[in-house]
């Protein structure tokens, strides 16, 4: 068995320059994604697929405000928001490299970069609340829809990390 286990741990045999930006799509779109490829004809639409599945199932099982609350969409809204907000900025434009134009210039984009991530951590810790405040602490009996806020807003930001940092950007220029 550690034969099997040392010829994949052979880094060296295999060039993950070229498959860098594949590899790191592909795990974006299976943290948000797990289910259904049929309905995602391209790597944009897998990053948020999971996750909304997920609030839309909740929401079709439990319509009513009493089990779950409609406002809480909201945290997933501003995760996706966020999600573009993250990934519409190249690292090559937060280094100053590729970017020297518009409004800000590169402090512009650095801006947008840290107002995007305030956003997918704040609905991720919003989730989090809604989770433990509104349904584990007031031991609801249907807890479902807030595991579901959570699920979808921890999908959305898990997905959209990988999908910034995972990447490359030699391919773009």
């Amino acid at each position: 068995m550690s034969g099997l286990l040392e010829s994949v741990r052979c880094s060296e045999c295999v060039d993950w320059g070229e498959k860098r930006n594949t590899i790191a799509s592909v795990a974006a779109g299976v943290l948000v994604r797990a289910a259904l490829p049929l309905l995602c004809r391209s790597a944009s639409e897998l990053k948020f697929f999971t996750g909304w599945w997920i609030i839309i199932d909740a929401a079709v099982k439990y319509p009513k405000m009493e089990d779950f609350n409609h406002s809480y969409h909201a945290c997933g809204v501003i995760a996706t928001i966020a999600f573009l907000m993250i990934n519409a900025v190249s690292n090559g434009q937060v280094r100053g490299d590729s970017y020297s134009e518009g409004c800000l210039g590169q402090t512009g984009a650095r801006i947008w970069l840290f107002i995007g991530f305030m956003m997918a951590f704040g609905s991720l810790i919003a989730s989090m609340w809604i989770l433990f405040g509104g349904y584990v602490v007031k031991e609801k009996t249907v807890v479902y829809p807030g595991i579901a806020v959570f699920f979808q807003n921890a999908f959305i930001f898990f997905g959209g990390l990988v999908f910034k940092f995972g990447r490359t950007e030699d391919l773009w220029q």
